[in-house]
């Protein structure tokens, strides 16, 4: 239990921080723990690195004062037109803005932490944000914890 409140905590301060990684610590983990255990840290850790999204989602929305997300949609130019084809987008097909959050989520391709800020440029529904991160960053860290012994499977001996 304890190892599981860790990892929510771990995982939460990762979500707001890109400095700590989380991987580093499961996979840590995936030494001193049992498999169920792993799949339970697996979970909180989903769970944290969605609430530490959420900040980035509503710096994004414009709900918290981050100056230099307030520049950059002042300043016409470039980054003013590309938020705004984003945004027009995601409004228009929905599908795609949360494929491509699941896609950032899981992969970190395009980068989370920049996706979780379009999130809530485009005004996406926060609903759907929390839901598709929650189980895409699951997804990603069930195969983080997995995957070792997976591969150390196919070692003979």
């Amino acid at each position: 239990m304890t190892e599981t409140v860790l990892a929510f905590a771990v995982a939460l301060v990762s979500g707001a921080v890109p400095v700590v990684n989380i991987e580093v610590y499961l996979v840590g983990a995936v030494l001193a723990v049992d498999d169920g255990a792993l799949a339970a840290m697996a979970v909180a850790a989903g769970a944290g690195q969605t609430l530490g999204k959420v900040p980035y989602y509503y710096a994004g929305r414009g709900s918290l004062s981050v100056p230099w997300i307030r520049r950059r949609a002042r300043t016409p130019g470039k980054w003013a037109v590309r938020a705004e084809g984003w945004r027009r987008r995601a409004e228009e097909q929905p599908v795609w803005g949360a494929g491509l959050l699941a896609l950032s989520s899981f992969a970190s391709v395009p980068p989370f932490m920049v996706v979780s800020v379009l999130a809530g440029v485009v005004r996406m529904n926060v609903g759907l944000f929390c839901a598709v991160t929650f189980l895409t960053r699951t997804a990603r860290f069930l195969v983080v914890v997995f995957a070792p012994a997976w591969g150390l499977s196919f070692l003979p001996g």
